[in-house]
């Protein structure tokens, strides 16, 4: 692989880290670190109504405290600043403006009420909702007052491949006429990751499976963008202990910065998520993050989701602990002794 891979991690501004954004982090750098590449962290705050005020700063607290970091960012600048995407207005309008005079963008014409009536005609049909059914046959001037959609350029199926899962498809059906931009003038993550991710050289995405349904309508923007897609990398699902759901905050889904408070190292914490979804084969489990970077391959990266299990990470945090010198244990566990 050679030095032109460049990662990023592109979190929301929406509340706590918790293991799952911090793993997607992760494997980024640690494929960006591995390749001798780049690794961008970008914050997408467009849905400003589930903002949450202080969410930034403990985004790039929790990455700094695992030691994970960044080339390029929202607290340091680079060459493609911002970093934020409530800064980056103007270069979404610019591709707006392409797609409209290309024929593959206009305004849309209803009101929520005509778009809920026909939600509901569908409903009694028993038919799935689809936008481009109502599709106007003249498009209007978009002046920014009323969101902007992207018009699916052509209806048909796609084939493609996912370095982790392997040729996926989708039928005709997945595709749609989605909002580029609300009529608050800010880009819906559908629009604005496809558009950072180009002018930032951004090569490989690594994401949740819950973004493969929306794949299709991310090609057909690639296709009239004529973009080529980066390498799609789909993550495997971090599992509640019993195995038959996503980890979510009844299970014990927690701020990753509480892992620090509870005396966890943050080595431990990268070692036993590196190893969630991830691992390099042969018996060796405890590795620093120095090892887990030498190892890290997409190609190892599981298909399955893996079970977040407590006693796997005590264990594995006592293991990190017996590999420190004695200062460094002292030193660890100091704060915790009370006066």
């Amino acid at each position: 692989m050679s030095s032109s891979v460049v990662t990023r991690f592109a979190p929301s501004p929406t509340g706590f880290m918790h293991v799952g954004g911090v793993r997607t982090a992760l494997y980024a750098w640690a494929f960006a670190r591995k390749n001798g590449g780049k690794f961008i962290l970008r914050i997408e705050d467009t849905d400003k109504g589930r903002e949450v005020e202080g969410s930034i700063p403990h985004i790039i607290e929790s990455l700094k405290w695992l030691g994970i970091t960044w080339d390029e960012g929202v607290d340091i600048g680079g060459p493609h600043a911002p970093y934020l995407q409530s800064e980056r207005l103007e270069s979404y309008k610019k591709y707006a403006r392409i797609l409209i005079e290309k024929g593959f963008a206009y305004p849309d014409p209803y009101s929520e009420e005509e778009l809920a009536a026909f939600r509901k005609q569908a409903e009694d049909n028993k038919q799935a909702f689809l936008y481009r059914n109502h599709r106007p046959e003249v498009f209007g001037v978009w002046d920014g007052t009323k969101p902007l959609r992207f018009k699916i350029p052509e209806i048909k199926s796609y084939k493609w491949n996912d370095a982790v899962r392997g040729d996926l498809t989708a039928g005709e059906e997945a595709l749609d006429d989605f909002v580029l931009i609300k009529s608050d003038g800010y880009p819906t993550y559908n629009f604005a990751h496809i558009i950072d991710d180009l002018e930032m050289g951004v090569t490989h995405i690594m994401r949740a499976d819950e973004f493969i349904a929306s794949t299709p309508k991310f090609l057909s923007l690639y296709e009239a963008l004529e973009i080529t897609p980066p390498v799609l990398v789909t993550l495997p699902p971090i599992l509640a202990p019993e195995g038959n759901k996503k980890l979510g905050k009844r299970d014990g889904a927690k701020d990753i910065l509480e892992y620090r408070e509870e005396g966890y190292l943050p080595e431990a914490m990268v070692n036993f998520l590196a190893f969630l979804g991830w691992n390099p084969g042969g018996e060796k489990e405890v590795m620093t993050p120095e090892e887990i970077i030498a190892n890290f391959s997409i190609e190892k990266i599981h298909k399955s989701g893996a079970m977040f299990n407590d006693e796997k990470l005590l264990w594995m945090n006592k293991e990190h602990i017996r590999l420190q010198s004695q200062s460094k244990q002292l030193e660890a566990i100091t704060p915790y002794f009370k006066e």
